[in-house]
């Protein structure tokens, strides 16, 4: 494992262990809207799931703050914050139940899933990339829908698209050969497909060779640029579709990249240097702008050096 991703690590997570107060959504720490406060605490939930796998380290940082998401999940005021902002209150109900500590009482959780979420999730409206993470979610959570298979959304997704695509606009030297919202999709797309590096993606035979020059063309822009938040997904994404990040040039580099960006404290100040707090901000301000970035780094860093299991 290099140097690098073990400081990334450890630092990211020390970061998270002095700021879970500005995740509570209940303390005065938090972020002032109740949007924000809710997608702070799912993100937490995220990173706490995806850390308790078997073979992942044994942090106890992560378990205070699977212990934070434990003690949230439980409070029955959490679902006015997942209802906050409407047009994202049935995929943040979703994910509440999908990434429910285990052994809690889930019953919040889903009583907030019934009161915010309506009618089961369904085919009909959005893009592949949209009804995949609608399905994602749905399947952690164990709810009833009539979503495509994984195989479909997959084949029409941007994974098994966006490489041909890209060969016909043939982008310029220079040129970031994607969209940001596609370099997203892209990116969350092998997620949902791979569960965050737990299982082998679910695409059609040979997507993923085809996707991965794709990523590491992208990942090299984002370095280049530095694009913190973009290269840490990137190089999630590559792990995500089987390959091994740090054996590549650009995985490694952009793993440095990171590292060079990394504050004394753990964090990551930001999306990019344009971004990125300023170490004179108050708290507050270096929390919002670079709480993301960094449970992102940390994610990328736990599934990217964990013990592969069977």
């Amino acid at each position: 494992m290099s140097c690098d991703l073990d400081r990334l690590r450890t630092g990211t997570l020390d970061w998270l262990r002095h700021h879970l107060d500005y995740f509570d959504p209940f303390t005065q720490a938090a972020r002032s809207s109740a949007h924000g406060k809710a997608k702070a605490a799912l993100e937490l939930a995220l990173l706490c799931h995806c850390g308790a796998r078997p073979g992942t380290f044994d942090d106890p940082r992560l378990d205070q703050a699977t212990d934070l998401v434990r003690t949230l999940w439980q409070r029955p005021d959490l679902a006015g914050l997942l209802g906050a902002e409407p047009r994202y209150a049935a995929s943040y109900a979703l994910a509440c139940v999908a990434f429910a500590p285990a052994g809690i009482d889930d019953r919040v959780c889903r009583d907030a899933l019934a009161a915010l979420s309506g009618d089961e999730p369904a085919a009909a409206g959005g893009t592949p990339y949209q009804r995949l993470e609608l399905r994602y979610y749905a399947d952690k959570a164990g709810v009833p829908h009539t979503l495509e298979p994984y195989e479909e959304l997959a084949a029409a997704g941007v994974l098994a698209t966006l490489p041909a695509a890209v060969a016909e606009r043939r982008p310029a030297p220079g040129e970031a050969p994607v969209s940001i919202p596609e370099a997203y999709a892209l990116t969350h797309s092998s997620f949902y497909l791979s569960d965050f590096g737990a299982a082998a993606p679910q695409l059609p035979p040979g997507a993923a060779e085809s996707a991965l020059p794709l990523v590491r063309r992208l990942l090299a822009h984002c370095v280049e640029r530095k694009w913190w938040d973009l290269a840490a997904e990137l190089v999630l994404t590559e792990a995500c579709l089987g390959a091994e990040p740090l054996a590549a040039p650009w995985g490694a580099e952009a793993v440095a990249c990171l590292a060079r960006a990394q504050r004394p404290d753990g964090g990551i100040p930001g999306r990019s240097p344009r971004t990125a707090a300023a170490a004179s901000d108050p708290a507050a301000v270096r929390f919002e702008k670079g709480y993301h970035t960094t449970l992102v780094t940390a994610l990328m860093a736990l599934v990217v050096s964990r013990v592969r299991v069977p």
